[in-house]
């Protein structure tokens, strides 16, 4: 009997390189929020207006402006172009 050198199942640990690889590609590296602005009271909590969200991570800082009034936090961001 000879030894199979090359089997599919020796090569199935190269799909998780490829699939973060491709995250990456696709969406960035994450950036956590750093800072938010709000409209509203500072004794009402429940529901807040967000006008202004800073996220920071490898890349730095990104502000964005949200429509819905929401600040996820979590915010995929490439690298800025110079």
């Amino acid at each position: 009997m000879t030894p199979r050198f090359f089997r599919l199942s020796y090569f199935v640990w190269i799909v998780v390189p490829v699939c973060v690889y491709a995250a990456y590609a696709t969406w960035g590296l994450p950036h956590f929020i750093w800072s938010y602005d709000f409209q509203g009271s500072y004794s009402d909590w429940s529901r807040p207006h967000y006008t202004r969200c800073t996220f920071i991570g490898p890349y730095g800082a990104f502000t964005t402006y949200p429509t819905d009034g929401r600040c996820p936090w979590l915010f995929f961001a490439k690298e800025p172009v110079q």
